[in-house]
């Protein structure tokens, strides 16, 4: 009896340990389960590549001239350091500073009183000589008539007469020096010998100045038109000379960054030999200069067209990628994957490249995001705010 009731006691405790095993087992598998199903999505999502974003543009045919490109300065047509021509006190100076001047405007004066006064006894002294002249002439005349008559001896009429032609010969002179005097006189006023741009004063009014000074009053520069000399590599005389050959050759004048165009002119002249030291041969430009963009003493870069590519396929620099192999761009395919092809280019100019070799028109190439690129990676693709395709002003330069 008693070891029935021992057994019956605990029989209720084993069922309660028996339903919280099973519990427990429930709640472990269910948790399994939910964290298996929750876990494919995050396996999946990783095991599918995610698209890279690039910017994308097409590689198109277009005309694309064909510059050489020389850093050169500008020159101006006439710079004349304004000097005197008499030694005087500089009385005043008739220009302002960067003011534009015709020719033969007065631009200073010098003290004119002494050069007057030299002129007006030039003129004195042949007026008292044209009087002496007139009484030997006379004396002359007489001398003649008595000598036809037999009452004067031809020694006598001969030295009357050499008398009247040295005073005929010191008249003579007398213009001379009434001349010189006038032009010494004339140069007290000092005239522009050019149209032109004065630059800054160097001597003010009231200074003695004279013809030896080293120092000029100011100088004049006419810009209008004007010039750039620049050079080139010896290897490129051969195409410039056939360009020449053809006809007008054009040359523009961009800024020292290579950047702004300031002037659009021909070329004028190429120079007759070549420096051996350096193996390049200068070239003259000129330019209307209308608008006096070209300052003269300025670096210019000057872009001589020798030709044009017609239907050249280009695309913008920034596809052209540089690799172990050689130059390649990165292609978009049709399956929006990324595929690099290498490439033969040519000239560049203003953004773009002609590419002579390894893609074709109308293929989409990669732009902007090809650091985050492998073989294959699946792109997505942002179209560029202008295509290769776009015209632009400029042409490939060669150097």
């Amino acid at each position: 009896m008693a070891s029935n009731s021992h057994a019956s006691s605990r029989s209720p405790r084993r069922r309660t340990i028996a339903i919280v095993a099973g519990l427990l087992a429930l709640a472990v598998g269910t948790g399994l389960f939910v964290a298996q199903r929750g876990s494919a999505p995050a396996e999946a999502a990783r095991a599918q590549p995610q698209a890279i974003p690039v910017t994308v543009t097409t590689a198109a045919l277009q005309n694309v001239p064909i510059y050489l490109v020389g850093l050169g300065t500008v020159q101006a047509t006439f710079t004349v350091s304004i000097h005197t021509q008499v030694d005087g006190k500089l009385q005043d100076v008739r220009f302002k500073e960067g003011q534009h001047v015709k020719k033969g405007d007065i631009l200073a004066k010098i003290d004119p009183r002494l050069y007057q006064a030299a002129l007006d006894q030039a003129k004195a002294k042949k007026a008292q000589d044209e009087a002496t002249l007139i009484g030997l002439q006379k004396d002359l005349d007489r001398f003649k008539s008595l000598g036809t008559k037999g009452f004067e001896t031809q020694q006598n009429i001969d030295e009357q007469q050499a008398k009247v032609d040295t005073i005929k010969a010191t008249i003579m002179a007398d213009d001379a020096a009434i001349e010189t005097a006038q032009t010494q006189l004339d140069y007290t006023d000092i005239r522009a010998p050019s149209d032109g741009r004065m630059g800054v004063r160097l001597i003010d009014p009231g200074n003695v100045v004279h013809t030896s000074d080293q120092a000029a009053i100011a100088t004049l520069v006419q810009a209008q038109p004007a010039a750039v000399l620049f050079t080139l590599p010896a290897a490129t005389l051969d195409d410039v000379r056939a360009a020449q050959q053809r006809g007008e050759v054009k040359v523009v004048a961009y800024d020292r960054d290579n950047r702004k165009a300031l002037s659009t002119g021909s070329l004028a002249t190429i120079d007759n030999l070549i420096d051996p030291a350096t193996a390049t041969y200068r070239l003259k430009a000129t330019f209307a200069n209308e608008d006096e963009k070209l300052w003269p003493g300025e670096f210019v870069n000057a872009r001589l067209l020798v030709g044009t590519m017609d239907d050249a396929l280009v695309v913008p620099d920034a596809a052209i990628q540089r690799g172990p192999k050689g130059l390649f761009v990165w292609t978009m395919t049709a399956r929006n994957t990324a595929t690099p092809i290498s490439i033969e280019a040519g000239p560049s100019v203003d953004g773009k490249t002609v590419v002579t070799s390894g893609i074709k028109e109308g293929e989409r190439v990669i732009i902007a995001g090809q650091y985050r690129l492998q073989t294959g990676s699946p792109v997505a693709a942002r179209s560029a705010a202008t295509g290769a395709g776009a015209p632009q002003a400029g042409g490939g330069d060669r150097s």
